[in-house]
């Protein structure tokens, strides 16, 4: 709804890669979501998210941990949302970098859905809605 829920940092590797906690709020309860990097850092609610675009994916990789020709660089785990609402999570991402020129996410968006991903339907994994969004700065 346009209302601030969470926050996440955004800690880049010293050997490469990011380090993401997240702490989200108003989330439905008891329940896997899926976690994603976007490709544009844009997060209008009015639209559902939809400006934040596809998954981030610089190589253009198939969705998906599973996938034969996967994952996408913005490909994350599914997170868990506890009987509070609350996503509170702890990701190592090794395919990013905070401001790499072709793998640097920052100016992206980082998207939880509604609905886990099965890490193999392309391109979203089956995710679902986008129900919580944020630009990564």
């Amino acid at each position: 709804d346009g209302k601030e829920s969470g926050r996440a940092t955004l800690t880049a590797a010293a050997n490469g890669g990011v380090f993401i906690e997240a702490e989200i709020s108003g989330l439905p309860a008891n329940k896997w979501v899926g976690f994603h990097i976007h490709e544009t850092g844009r997060c209008d609610a009015a639209t559902h998210h939809q400006s934040a675009g596809g998954h981030f994916n610089p190589t253009k990789a198939e969705h998906g941990f599973l996938a034969a020709k996967g994952p996408h660089a913005g490909d994350m785990p599914n997170q868990y949302v506890g009987q509070d609402g609350i996503l509170r999570a702890q990701v190592f991402d090794t395919m990013i970098t905070l401001d790499g020129k072709e793998d640097g996410v920052r100016g992206r968006a980082l998207m939880v859905h509604a609905d886990s991903d099965d890490y193999r339907t392309q391109p979203t994994g089956g995710a679902g809605d986008r129900i919580a969004c944020g630009v990564i700065k």
